[in-house]
């Protein structure tokens, strides 16, 4: 993971709640203090860094545990099963994406919608050029492994925060048809992420996406009277 998402993924992990850690796994022991919480680190960080060597498969939790720099009783400590660790891994990494979307959106605040979701596409392209085979994984694996409810809850949250990023627009619409454009404006954002890399062989063509998903944004948030 890059540094930049490490630092917004540790940065939620320490402000989320009880409710947000349950979504996110049933993990046996939950890191309190720092040397915990570093070991419970290295371990997600291993896993990710290892997503980009080979397929989730042929990832085995021993050498989870080695390229973390610990042992096998360390990891139980803190992770009941791969696949738990994986959960936690999307779970931390979709809430980090989250802030970057939050953060853009501040910084274009009063802006058309449009200049808006421009701003937003720009930094989801940055939070992204880095690594994109764990980006790949990322999308990859959310398919697989997040369950129906937790996958529910956090794409409500994208759509809260679309929805909080239009209302700030100098030409925001009214709230109904501000929470239908949030919606839509995720899905086809997420779509066009998700797709690019998944579908990608080698680095996808960022500059592509940047300008394909402002031209479906531009379009989903152009205002017609007879709507």
């Amino acid at each position: 993971m890059d540094a930049g998402l490490v630092q917004n993924a540790r940065m939620v992990q320490r402000q989320s709640g009880p409710d947000s850690r349950k979504s996110a796994s049933t993990a046996r022991r939950r890191p309190r203090q720092s040397r915990a919480l570093q070991t419970s680190h290295a371990l997600q960080e291993a896993f990710v860094r290892l997503l980009e060597e080979r397929d989730y498969g042929a990832i085995t939790i021993r050498e989870i545990a080695l390229v973390a720099g610990t042992g096998l009783g360390s990891f139980y400590e803190y992770f009941a099963s791969k696949e738990d660790l994986a959960r936690v891994c999307l779970h931390m990494r979709s809430k980090a994406l989250l802030a970057i979307l939050r953060d853009a959106a501040q910084a274009d605040a009063g802006a058309s919608m449009a200049s808006m979701a421009g701003t937003i596409v720009d930094a989801m392209v940055e939070a992204h050029r880095a690594h994109p085979a764990q980006w790949g994984s990322h999308y990859l694996l959310e398919r697989h492994l997040s369950g129906a409810e937790a996958y529910r809850r956090m794409y409500e949250r994208f759509v809260d925060a679309w929805a909080a990023a239009l209302a700030a627009a100098d030409d925001a619409p009214p709230p109904p048809r501000l929470r239908e454009l949030a919606r839509v404006g995720h899905t086809v954002l997420y779509g066009m992420f998700a797709h690019a890399f998944i579908g990608a062989v080698g680095r996808p063509d960022l500059q592509a996406l940047a300008r394909q998903s402002r031209l479906a944004l531009h379009g989903v948030l152009r205002q017609d009277p007879r709507d």
